[in-house]
């Protein structure tokens, strides 16, 4: 049971990481080289940890349960508390894997990958454009992750049985 709730966690933070569902011909960023502020890293690194360090050293002191403070703030009664709802929205596992599979893409293609040249620098304005989505993600990861767990432990409210 460990390593399937470990597996099941694992893969709902990563199909709502933009990059993880990237193009196959850069390996969904890992081959496009950048700098992030001043050090090397990659375009795929990037989404999974730079951006959510700088937020965690800019704006939480390094905190990660201020951050995490703030993003249920978020969507319990904040920026995302009207979107939670339709975050939730799922008639099948598999076609909500697929659904949150395309959103992952779409933002990759306009947020990811736009704009990016191999060694360039990111810094400034990328994460300020990008920060916001990385958040988002975070959170819907989170809340999907929990309506699952749910679903698997009981909850019949979203109107499908969990496999037997």
């Amino acid at each position: 049971m460990t390593e399937a709730l470990l597996f099941l966690s694992h893969f709902m933070g990563d199909i709502h990481q933009p990059m993880h569902v990237g193009f196959t011909n850069d390996e969904g960023g890992n081959t496009i080289s950048v700098r992030w502020f001043r050090h090397k890293s990659n375009l795929h690194h990037v989404w999974d940890r730079e951006i959510i360090l700088t937020a965690l050293a800019d704006y939480y002191e390094k905190n990660l349960d201020s951050l995490q403070e703030d993003l249920v703030g978020n969507f319990t009664d904040g920026i995302w508390f009207d979107d939670v709802a339709s975050w939730e929205e799922c008639d099948d596992l598999l076609t909500c894997s697929n659904k949150y599979a395309n959103e992952s893409i779409n933002l990759a293609c306009k947020w990811g990958y736009k704009g990016v040249e191999p060694g360039q620098t990111l810094a400034d304005e990328y994460f300020g454009s990008r920060m916001p989505i990385v958040m988002k993600r975070i959170a819907q990861g989170g809340v999907r992750l929990a309506m699952v767990l749910n679903l698997v432990f009981g909850d019949s409210q979203h109107g499908f049985a969990a496999a037997s």
